[in-house]
């Protein structure tokens, strides 16, 4: 076969569906923000992002090794590096095995054990029940959308160390857009993916009616989701104003696709979760809440007054390390501000 002429870098571009790998980096920016309380710590966001990054890619090339066949005998698809020769099945193997390993690794040294073992979690969830589920059943995007909603909770426990209450709603959020996103994309390419040999929805729907039920359902359902997400403190009132304007749109959008069952509203719905999605997650970011606020956390040897009820218990901080430590009151006569006063005289 022979090779074509696209450069190293655009090569490896399409191995690891770069766009599609920068979007799960996008939502694991967000997820770190919003879960930051204050001040936000640039260099862990960085080294978060790179290792969220690499993981992707070698996920999503991983995908295409796998799925080398069958893209080729899709018009969508078939350019990809492995149909179109211009890489060897083991070239791609080698990358993709450097890049989900590399990112897992930088993950886990540099951030913390819990938000490379989610990366590690998508990455087995997506190559080994997802991928093989595609020629088998619609379901499969059940289990992609957790794969993709799984990013904003790594950004998440890169801050907090912990799968927080906010952590599930962000979760939640990323999966149901991505059900109108990948069944309108799916009704899109319905003959190709017929070609490919994926069991999709809309190749299974005749009349498309399920479908369009499906996607009304899942658009409405951003607007409940939107809400609690400020009632949770995850963001204010001008992010819910603005979800609420976005979600109405779509959701027209969606009862128009369920009205005609016409590509041309289809292909409306799906250019539409592609502007949703990030005015939802500016507007999440510049009106970020205090996301429900870590107790307070000290380094041990302050100068601090302790009550004779009080216990201390050994916290891990994610600023501070293992150096840091939290007073909590075992009785109802004393409280947290009490015990983080400071003595009178000092």
């Amino acid at each position: 076969m022979a090779r074509s002429a696209h450069s190293p870098v655009h090569t490896i571009a399409l191995l690891t569906k770069a766009r599609l790998g920068l979007l799960v980096t996008l939502t694991t920016v967000v997820g770190f923000i919003v879960a930051s309380v204050g001040d936000i710590h640039w260099t862990r966001l960085l080294i978060t992002a790179i290792g969220t990054t690499m993981a992707a890619f070698g996920a999503n090339a991983f995908n295409q090794c796998i799925e080398r066949s069958r893209d080729a005998r899709m018009e969508r698809t078939k350019g990809r590096p492995l149909p179109a020769g211009t890489l060897t099945i083991g070239q791609a193997v080698a990358i993709s095995g450097l890049l989900a390993a590399g990112g897992d690794i930088i993950l886990a040294v540099f951030v913390n054990p819990l938000t490379a073992g989610l990366a590690l979690i998508i990455q087995v969830l997506y190559l080994f029940v997802y991928t093989p589920l595609k020629p088998r059943t619609p379901a499969n995007t059940l289990v992609g959308a957790v794969c993709g909603a799984i990013p904003p909770m790594m950004g998440w426990t890169a801050v907090r160390g912990q799968i927080d209450p906010g952590a599930w709603i962000l979760f939640l959020i990323l999966f149901v857009w991505q059900m109108p996103h990948f069944l309108s994309l799916a009704w899109l390419y319905r003959e190709d993916y017929e070609r490919g040999g994926f069991r999709m929805l809309p190749s299974l729907d005749p009349t498309g009616m399920l479908t369009c039920n499906l996607v009304v359902l899942y658009t409405a359902a951003l607007l409940p989701l939107a809400f609690a997400t400020t009632i949770a403190g995850i963001a204010g009132w001008k992010f819910f104003t603005g979800a609420l304007v976005l979600g109405i749109v779509w959701i027209g959008l969606a009862v128009q696709l369920r009205t005609s069952r016409e590509t041309r509203h289809a292909r409306r719905v799906f250019f539409a979760s592609l502007i949703y999605l990030p005015l939802f997650l500016a507007l999440l970011v510049l009106d970020r809440g205090p996301a429900v606020s870590p107790g307070p956390s000290f380094r041990l040897g302050e100068n601090v007054k302790i009550p004779q009820s009080a216990s201390l218990e050994m916290t891990f901080d994610v600023e501070h390390g293992m150096d840091a430590g939290r007073f909590g009151a075992v009785s109802d006569t004393s409280s947290t501000s009490d015990a983080l006063r400071p003595p009178s005289g000092n």
